[in-house]
């Protein structure tokens, strides 16, 4: 008999139990009670406002019956845990109303996302589409005011069960029911008021009591999708929806949307003329126009000369390499289905490299190292190739060719913590000078890595907690969110708008310096294992570029944008002097448009404006007469007229700041 059996008759033969309460009391209630009843004996009013429970932990439905000695937190909608409930209970209301639309629908799986949920349909014959997205929303709307209970009930018999999907129709919920047959699977009943089942769904919860309090939700848009993934699979349609506790949240959060797709960086590159992609090509491989390829040599300066200042020594590495590389690496095995197929060279296969570290293991084990030597800090903008899948494309933010701005560093032990530090000194300062702020997660072992020796993960993993607490930057700790060859540090950066962006990451590498045997000469005489940590700041220039786009919204600061100055000239006599300008400005490394078309100078500065260009420079007889520009800023509009070096030296300090 399990523990939790061994409590529930244990609590059978018992008149009364004992709960825990957030607040340190006890609460006694009669044996069988749920936390429904433990909220009822409480207060009316918390009965009335209850969604849910936390029960030692894990969140529950309302009506689970509790057993004696359980920390009990009854959950309200204002309660951050219960957003969750909420949409995990309107995904099930939406997957109803799909079925009474289309009675041929088919329903696949409907999880909780980051803001939202989604739910799969197979629905033969259709093709879902805006005007259906309405239809749904008011049948969805009908069902929540139907204030149908929603019941949790174990399947007492799987094969009878399966019969029943099976004649249904329902493929996806018997394949989902016989792989879950021995893990007490249940189904979430939609009852109306007088208890007759409307519709039910393969599903472990928990879920809110009823649908009553469902009020605030939105269905977003519809995609493609596959069973489980695969392409080889059943295509699906993947409708993304939301839902929120009260309208202003809801509201608020549709604006935040309004906004981000204002700032969707393909429909940016389109306007600024940034980049593009092409079938003929291949997907997931972007060509860098003029406008972004100036960007991204800018960062790419800047990354240098802070890693310079840092003592980072620069490497090359080949985009191919023998597969006996990535055999030895563990790549083969581990990421093979991520790399792109073996090409024979002289008999022999070779492969696109997926990762830059082998390659810096090799420059490392070129001679012979000694503890004077390190550490070394070797840092490549290498370009390297994954396979994705066409569906999970997107832009700039997933591609299959990508440039990282890689680093490895062989240290010793004893540096390592200090190392560690260094990396957090650089993200820091790159971070801040971007815009960004960020939040610092320490992930560590995960619970099926058998990589590595207990007091190796814990030295690594002391390493990257010491380091922060010594910089005193806040973390919170992913619990088994490790590599299974490392600990590590996960930073998440926020945008202008307040969206999470995967961020640096630093790794203390267990697995490399063994299979690959690098080693160090120690003061001792003896050959030491090196410590390698793997480090990206950038993480990849075409997803740092792309994320950075709608940072700024297309809006790049001084520093960073394509063109800093459009000199406008007004009529064909202004021209001669508009060229000494912008040879001036060129000579300055000021980066410049001279705009001598035959368009009306409000068009010219409206098109200056649309490609967000900082500053114009406006030419008439008075500015030449006397020796003056006219300055126009894109944001603060007229700034009045002024000698071109006081302009020069404006934009100059301006440039320096590196302002946003």
């Amino acid at each position: 008999m399990s523990q939790v059996e061994t409590r529930l008759a244990s609590d059978e033969k018992m008149d009364e139990i004992t709960v825990n309460l957030p607040d340190g009391s006890q609460r006694t209630i009669a044996a069988g009670s749920t936390g429904a009843d433990l909220a009822k004996s409480i207060a009316q009013g918390l009965y009335k406002k209850a969604v849910g429970l936390q029960i030692n932990g894990e969140t529950r439905d309302l009506f689970t019956p509790l057993t004696n000695g359980d920390t009990v937190r009854i959950l309200k909608a204002e309660d951050t845990d219960s957003i969750e409930l909420l949409r995990h209970s309107t995904a099930h209301v939406m997957a109803q109303a799909v079925q009474k639309i289309f009675p041929q629908a088919k329903i696949a799986i409907g999880p909780t996302i980051e803001d939202g949920f989604y739910y799969d349909f197979e629905i033969p014959g259709h093709t879902l589409s805006t005007d259906d997205l309405s239809k749904i929303e008011a049948e969805m709307t009908a069902i929540a005011n139907s204030n149908q209970r929603i019941e949790r009930y174990e399947i007492p018999d799987v094969d009878n069960q399966l019969a029943e999907f099976k004649t249904q129709g329902e493929k996806f919920k018997a394949e989902l029911l016989e792989e879950h047959r021995d893990h007490t699977p249940t189904l979430y009943l939609m009852k109306d008021k007088d208890g007759k089942v409307i519709w039910n769904d393969l599903c472990r919860g928990p879920h809110l009591p009823n649908t009553g309090v469902i009020k605030h939700f939105k269905l977003l848009k519809v995609s493609g999708s596959y069973w489980r993934g695969d392409e080889k699979k059943e295509h699906l349609q993947r409708v993304y929806a939301t839902a929120f506790w009260t309208k202003d949240d809801l509201n608020a959060y549709l604006l935040r949307l309004e906004e981000a797709e204002k700032r969707d960086h393909r429909k940016l590159s389109k306007q600024l003329d940034l980049f593009s992609t092409h079938e003929e090509v291949g997907p997931g491989l972007v060509f860098w126009h003029p406008n972004l390829a100036t960007v991204r040599n800018i960062i790419e300066d800047f990354w240098r000369l802070e890693h310079r200042k840092r003592g980072y020594d620069f490497v090359f590495t080949p985009h191919i390499a023998s597969e006996e590389l990535y055999r030895i690496s563990g790549h083969l095995d581990s990421y093979g289905e991520n790399m792109y197929s073996a090409m024979d060279i002289d008999g022999m296969p070779y492969r696109a490299k997926p990762m830059n570290c082998p390659g810096h293991i090799m420059i490392y084990k070129s001679k012979l190292r000694s503890y004077r030597d390190l550490p070394l800090r070797f840092a490549e903008l290498g370009t390297v190739y994954r396979y994705e899948r066409s569906g999970v494309l997107h832009g700039m933010l997933r591609v299959r060719g990508f440039t990282q701005d890689d680093s490895h560093i062989f240290c010793t032990p004893e540096q390592l913590e200090s190392e560690i530090n260094g990396i957090l000194d650089l993200i820091d300062t790159m971070m801040k000078t971007f815009g960004y702020t960020y939040k610092a997660y320490l992930a560590t072992r995960p619970v099926d890595s058998k990589l590595g020796t207990d007091e190796e993960w814990t030295f690594a993993t002391k390493a990257l907690e010491n380091a922060m607490k010594q910089r005193n930057l806040e973390f919170e700790v992913d619990e088994g969110g490790g590599a299974f060859y490392a600990p590590k540090i996960d930073i998440k950066l926020f945008d202008a708008i307040g969206r999470e962006w995967q961020g640096p990451t630093v790794q203390v590498d267990l697995n490399l310096p063994t299979r690959f045997d690098v080693n160090y000469i120690a003061e001792d005489g003896n050959r030491h294992k090196v410590i390698m940590v793997h480090r990206a700041v950038l993480g990849s220039m075409e997803r740092f570029c792309g994320g950075l786009i709608e940072h700024y919204a297309g809006v790049f600061p001084v520093w960073l944008a394509p063109t800093q100055v459009a000199i406008l000239p007004i009529a064909d006599r202004h021209a001669d002097r508009a060229h000494e300008i912008a040879k001036a400005l060129k000579a300055q490394d000021i980066r410049v448009h001279l705009d001598e078309r035959s368009e009306t100078l409000k068009y010219r500065i409206r098109e200056a404006q649309v490609q967000q260009i900082p500053y114009m420079l406006v030419l008439g007889d008075s500015e030449v007469a006397n020796g003056l520009v006219a300055v126009r800023h894109r944001r603060l509009d007229d700034l009045g007229a002024m000698p071109l070096e006081d302009f020069i030296n404006r934009l100059h300090a301006e440039i320096k700041s590196k302002e946003n």
